[in-house]
This record gives C-alpha cells, sequence and structure tokens, in this order.
C-alpha cells in the first residue's frame, strides 16, 4: 500500500508538471529580442508634441525599457508643434524616477546621456524632392551609423520620415548599417515626398513599413478588465511614479501608443527576420506596382492603392507658367507639395485609408484654381501581392491575409495577439518607478 501510495504521488507530481508545461507550452509567446538579452543599438525619430499625443506614450515606454537598449539618438521630426523640447520633458520626468529605476538596473543611461544625445531634426517638408538640407538630426543619424559596431543601428521612425532621407542622401554608404522600422500610415501621407525619395533611390534599404500593422497594439485582442486601453492606464500607470502619472494625463486616460510596435518587434521577437511572430507583429516580402500615375484629374472610378503612392502630372492650361502658384489640397486639410514647370502641374499624395479622397486645386492662375477630384483608395488585388518585388529585396509591409487583418486594419492582428503580455511586461516595467527595489538581487 506504501508503494502505491508513492507511485500515485509520483505520477500525481508527473502530471502536474506536464500540465503545467503543456500550459507554458500553450501560452509561450516569441522568442528572441532585447528581452532575452540581445541588445540593439536604437534611434527614434518621433513626432511627439505635434500631431499625436500617443507619442508622448511611445516614449515613456521607450524610456522604461532604456536598460535593455543601447539608445543611440532621440530626433524631433515634423509634423506640427512638435519640437525637441517635448522629448527634453519626458526626459526630465525619466530623470525625477531615475533612482528607483536605477535601483533595479544598473544599465539605466543617466538622464544627461539621453539629453546629449536628443537632437532636433527637420521641421518642415523640404519639398517635392524628398530632401533638402541637413539637419541636427540626419547629422546624428549619419554619425551613429557610421561608428565602428558590428551591430547594425535600428532606426524607428514614428513621424516624418525627412531626416532619414536626408541622411541617405547626404550619405548613402551609411545604407548597409540601418534596419528601419517604419510607423507608416498617415506619417507616410504627410512626408509622401520623403518616402518617395527614399523608395525610388534607395531600394536596398531594409525597411519594415508599418501602415495599420501598428494599430493592434490598441485595436483588438484581449481588453477584458485591467487590459481595456482605459482600465489599463486606471490600474497600471496612474500613481506609478513621475512618468506613470503623466502617461495617464495623455489622450483622457486610454492607451494610443501607436509607436511602441517598433519597440516591441525589438523586445519580443527574431529583429533579424521580419516574417516571424513578434511583439511589434510579423510582416511579408513588399510587392511592386504600389504607385498609380495619372495624368488627367480622376473621379471616383479611377482606383489607386491604399498606402501605395498617387502621382498626379496634369498638362498646364494655356497661359499659366512656372510663375503661377498652385496647391493641392486632400479631404480639405491635407496640402500636397505642388510644382509647376512649362509642361505640367505636379503633386503626390499617399492614401492613408481605403476610401474616397477628394481633392482641390488652389491657385492664383483663375482657369486651374477650383478644379477638383477624387478617386478611390483600394485594397491591393491578391495576384499583385503575390508577387515578391524584385527591386525592394530587404522591404516588408503588413501582411495583406485578411486572416492577419483587425477589422479593415491589414495585419493588426499579428500585434494584438500578445496584447495580455506585451502589456503585462509594460505594467511590470512601470511598477519599478513607484518605488525602489528593495531586494538584494539587482536586476538587468
Amino acid at each position: 500500500m506504501r508503494y502505491e501510495c508513492s507511485f500515485r504521488r509520483a505520477a500525481r507530481a508527473i502530471s502536474v508538471a506536464l500540465l503545467l508545461v503543456l500550459t507554458a507550452a500553450a501560452w509561450a509567446g516569441p522568442e528572441g529580442g532585447a528581452l532575452a538579452g540581445h541588445r540593439h543599438r536604437v534611434i527614434v525619430s518621433t513626432d511627439i508634441g505635434g500631431t499625436d499625443p500617443d507619442d508622448f506614450q511611445s516614449m515613456v515606454h521607450l524610456l522604461l525599457y532604456a536598460d535593455v537598449f543601447d539608445i543611440e539618438g532621440l530626433i524631433s521630426s515634423p509634423y506640427g508643434p512638435g519640437r525637441l523640447q517635448h522629448i527634453l520633458q519626458v526626459i526630465a520626468l525619466f530623470e525625477r524616477d531615475y533612482p528607483n529605476l536605477k535601483s533595479y538596473s544598473a544599465k539605466y543611461p543617466a538622464p544627461s546621456v539621453l539629453r546629449a544625445m536628443s537632437k532636433q531634426g527637420a521641421i518642415a517638408s523640404p519639398g517635392r524632392a524628398g530632401f533638402g538640407k541637413p539637419t541636427e538630426g540626419s547629422e546624428w543619424i549619419v554619425r551613429c551609423a557610421r561608428r565602428q559596431d558590428p551591430r547594425p543601428l535600428y532606426v524607428l521612425v514614428w513621424g516624418g520620415i525627412e531626416d532619414l532621407a536626408q541622411a541617405l542622401h547626404d550619405a548613402p554608404e551609411i545604407l548597409p548599417n540601418l534596419r528601419v522600422y517604419f510607423i507608416g500610415g498617415p506619417n507616410k501621407m504627410w512626408s509622401v515626398d520623403a518616402y518617395n525619395y527614399i523608395e525610388r533611390n534607395h531600394p536596398n534599404l531594409w525597411m519594415i513599413e508599418a501602415n495599420a500593422t501598428y494599430r493592434g497594439w490598441f485595436t483588438g485582442g484581449n481588453q477584458a478588465g485591467e487590459w481595456g486601453n482605459s482600465a489599463f492606464v486606471a490600474a497600471h500607470m496612474a500613481g506609478k511614479g513621475a512618468l506613470g502619472d503623466f502617461f495617464a494625463t495623455q489622450l483622457k486616460g486610454t492607451i494610443k501608443m501607436g509607436d511602441s510596435p517598433s519597440i516591441g518587434y525589438l523586445l519580443r521577437g527574431t529583429p533579424t527576420d521580419p516574417s516571424q511572430p513578434g511583439w511589434g507583429g510579423s510582416f511579408v516580402r513588399i510587392w511592386d506596382g504600389r504607385t498609380t500615375r495619372f495624368d488627367r484629374l480622376t473621379s471616383e472610378a479611377d482606383t489607386a492603392e491604399v498606402f501605395g503612392v498617387v502621382e498626379f502630372e496634369i498638362p498646364l492650361p494655356a497661359g499659366m507658367t512656372a510663375n503661377h502658384s498652385a496647391r493641392a489640397l486632400f479631404d480639405d486639410r491635407i496640402p500636397a507639395i505642388t510644382t509647376n514647370d512649362r509642361r505640367a502641374l505636379r503633386f503626390r499624395f499617399s492614401p492613408r485609408d481605403a476610401k474616397i479622397w477628394h481633392y482641390v486645386i488652389q491657385s492664383d492662375f483663375a482657369v486651374i484654381d477650383g478644379q477638383s477630384g477624387k478617386f478611390s483608395a483600394v485594397p491591393p488585388p491578391a495576384e499583385r501581392t503575390a508577387r515578391l518585388s524584385e527591386l525592394h529585396p530587404s522591404w516588408w509591409i503588413d501582411n495583406p491575409d485578411p486572416a492577419a487583418a483587425e477589422g479593415v486594419h491589414p495585419g493588426a492582428r499579428t500585434v494584438n495577439k500578445w496584447r495580455e503580455e506585451f502589456l503585462r511586461d509594460f505594467a511590470q516595467r512601470m511598477s519599478r518607478c513607484a518605488g525602489p527595489n528593495k531586494s538584494p538581487r539587482r536586476y538587468h
């Protein structure tokens, strides 16, 4: 009987152990990344303080993980009123929490180090060419990319891509050293000319173009209870040091953090292979044929690929010269840089949503002033997305498979499937700001 009881206890222990293994396997997240000890070199280019206040949230997120990265630059980019001072504002909050953070990890960079690497980038678009004059930000990208380090430099673009375009124009030899994660969509819409310059002149760039995948950080996934966008902030941000209190004031106390997938991509996953699962999503190789050209004003029947590039080259009416000014305005608020020479009026646009886009031409030449048109932005056909680009061997984009979409947002489910996992880790990080580590164990 004694041996039978021992056998039963052993069998029960094995069953429990097996259950734990199976449960862990069922909940296992992506492996690898900075949280597994892989230190990545990082520059962030952000329009913080500009059109999207969620950059404040993502900057808080970044600095809480600053001990697992080698952050080399923080650059203020267009658009809107965002400037370098807004980066420094978050660093000042980080400084208040720094003693507590430092007690958990000696690898957190000093606030003075972060300030020294914070730079002002482009303030506005340099023009239809996509590049102009060097900025403090573009020069810093070049400087960092030229450092003697066998690791690639990850450039996380949260806003306009102008500083990266300028850096590549001024120092094209840095291209092999760069890995770019671009939060596209609306940012691409505003900086389409800089994007167009990079796409046409530096096709070998290693780049992830996340036009909609990033939306999985705040759309869909497990939002029950404490994991809801507002409930999470109330439960895990408010009252957690200066950074936590500040985070909770943004966007009326709800999560957006639309740029954080670029951080998540490096935290958990296989950054060398964008097709693999990770907190920042998984992607597919890009396809060709994403630019649509028109030589006339268009109508609703005319179609162009959503997130692609639409180029207009409209013949000038008689009497209009290069001395006349003109601009195209999309949906009554989004200007497209417009040029006219002796032959045509040219402007470029990138539709961020699949819908009908309206535009009107404003000009000091009466014949063309007020002329308008529209076109339909539509998802690309499957036969196009199935053909890998021959021009861009290392360019990645949102997965167009409907199974990877969250509603109308392609690729978003490749992020929100990890929602509870990355938010739980974020909450644990934020708790560091609430008080010093009293355990004799030091975390690294």
